[in-house]
């Protein structure tokens, strides 16, 4: 089973919509990253549903620690940056998009995380 799995940052104390941007930013950037590296790989995710889960993290360094470790792992990775066009600095680090890719790696580097 594959999925994609979106961490996102608490700490920003981002609007709704603005979240909803950040995570589909990451989702979108990530299933590139796959399409480009494993094509038949995003293809076969895109027959299965395209399961994703969206965790949360705290901090900028609890998310900089889970997109290191994502490619520690070999896991196709992104890490998405604001543009700073409404409610945050330009650069500040949002969210992280990994996969899709097999559930098991991925929990490897996720699996303790929460439900956003």
């Amino acid at each position: 089973m594959l999925k994609q799995v979106i961490v996102v940052r608490r700490d920003l104390k981002m609007g709704k919509g603005k979240l909803a941007v950040q995570v589909a930013h990451a989702a979108v950037s990530a299933f590139v990253e796959v399409e480009r590296r494993k094509r038949g790989l995003a293809e076969e995710w895109l027959r299965e549903g395209q399961k994703k889960i969206v965790l949360r993290v705290d901090s900028e360094d609890e998310l900089l620690e889970v997109f290191k470790k994502a490619i520690a792992k070999g896991l196709p990775a992104v890490i998405i940056e604001d543009a700073g066009l409404t409610q945050l600095p330009p650069g500040t680090r949002t969210a992280v998009g990994i996969g899709p890719e097999d559930a098991d790696k991925i929990d490897q580097v996720t699996g303790n995380l929460k439900l956003l």
